[in-house]
């Protein structure tokens, strides 16, 4: 009885196995799409908002000194940006 007992568990346990890695494969994917989404959101955000404070600047100033308050304003955020990603390599 015990000799066909040993091979039905190893049966169950290999299928409960494979059932969970395919679950966490399934989630690791899924958050990647996720990902990826998010970040082309973002970037999709970022143009859009810069477009709109790129028209509104220069309605008030000329064209080169528009391009140069948000080349700053990009220059800056990626300096904080920097600052913050590096901070615990300084400290």
């Amino acid at each position: 009885m015990s000799a066909l007992i040993g091979p039905l568990l190893r049966l169950a346990v290999a299928s409960t196995a494979a059932r969970t890695m395919r679950n966490a494969t399934a989630d690791v994917a899924l958050r990647l799409v996720l990902a990826v989404g998010a970040v082309l959101a973002a970037a999709v955000g970022v143009l859009c908002f810069s477009y709109a404070g790129l028209t509104l600047l220069q309605r008030h100033l000329d064209p080169a000194a528009s391009w140069g308050v948000v080349g700053g304003l990009y220059a800056g955020t990626g300096l904080v940006l920097y600052l913050a990603a590096t901070r615990r390599r300084r400290t």
